[in-house]
């Protein structure tokens, strides 16, 4: 007769060298993956990046929308040919953000345009490990991070996206304010996190003329000798990048503040877009003129934008969400 002490023992000790087989294998795994060698950064210059590159600016400076599935194919067959390429995988990570951010130029809604966001997040992610010094590229995957963070209901992916974000700020503030901004003013008005994301801007304006800029009679004229194209200050200005990135911001800054109720001050900062010597080119310069007349009624609106209205919502959930600041 087996006795049922030794059947216990025999259990316990096949239970111990289980969990130690498990263990070491899980001991393995983490060796394997902390030891694998980083992904090395190769510059794409062949035929097919550079022509791949020349077609994402034309398209995105042109705001060719439609247009951006058969980038997206040359943008990602280059990529395959050379994964390690930073600028490569960036480009395919902004033109999912793009897609996904004018989606109201579609004529029908799909839901599976959300998918672009978890795209973006993936080559974003990717730009990051090749490229970790480019805080713009830090910026833009946390922000991809806390939007799927809210499509999802993932609170933890939210907030690792958020700290991601504020980790961006610090190493850029110039161009990273504005970005987490940007995606903040998406929240409830009576959010205290889109008052902080209204600070932000005001934060930007500060920052970018080394003054600090009123916040009830703002006036940037003083400050216009300071653009630059050079440094850190250089996304305060317009660019080659970004050829309206001085009308975009204010024009979104009026936006955030008429969604906040203060219509006076934001028919100001809309009218500091004015003052860029790019202006009269600006694509987007008659729906600036539309938002300072019609402040007062996009109140309403802004803080409960129509289904499907392109006009009547922040500049972030508009048809020229990037466009706005990047067509020439």
């Amino acid at each position: 007769m087996i006795s049922p002490f030794r059947v216990l023992f025999t259990a316990a000790v096949a239970a111990a060298s289980f969990a130690a087989l498990v263990t070491g294998s899980l001991g393995c795994a983490s060796l394997a993956v902390a030891t694998a060698p980083s992904k090395p950064v190769i510059v794409d210059d062949s035929p097919a990046a550079k022509s791949a590159e020349e077609a994402f600016w034309s398209t995105l400076h042109a705001g060719r929308y439609d247009d951006i599935g058969p980038v997206l194919e040359q943008l990602e067959a280059a990529y395959l040919a050379h994964p390690n390429d930073p600028r490569t995988t960036a480009h395919i990570a902004f033109l999912h953000i793009w897609r996904l951010s004018e989606r109201l130029r579609n004529p029908e809604q799909h839901a599976t345009v959300t998918d672009d966001l978890a795209l973006a997040r993936r080559y974003f992610q990717e730009a990051v490990a090749l490229s970790p010094d480019d805080s713009r590229f830090r910026g833009f995957l946390a922000a991809a991070m806390l939007g799927e963070g809210k499509i999802h209901a993932d609170e933890k992916l939210t907030r690792r996206g958020f700290f991601a974000m504020g980790d961006a700020v610090d190493a850029w503030p110039e161009f990273n304010l504005f970005t987490r901004g940007y995606v903040m003013s998406q929240l409830p008005v009576d959010d205290a996190k889109y008052q902080n994301a209204l600070d932000d801007q005001w934060r930007t304006l500060d920052i970018c003329a080394e003054a600090h800029i009123d916040r009830h009679d703002p006036d940037f004229s003083p400050f216009m000798a300071k653009d630059t194209k050079t440094g850190w200050k250089r996304a305060c200005w317009n660019s080659w990048i970004a050829p309206h990135n001085l009308e975009g911001f204010f024009l979104n800054m009026g936006d955030m503040l008429v969604k906040d109720g203060d219509t006076t001050t934001a028919k100001k900062i809309y009218a500091q877009a004015k003052l860029s010597t790019d202006y009269a080119s600006w694509p987007y310069r008659d729906v600036l003129e539309r938002r300072i007349a019609e402040a007062d009624q996009n109140v309403a609106p802004f803080r409960n934008p129509p289904k499907g209205d392109g006009e009547h919502t922040l500049m972030v959930a508009s048809r020229f969400s990037c466009t706005g600041c990047h067509q020439q």
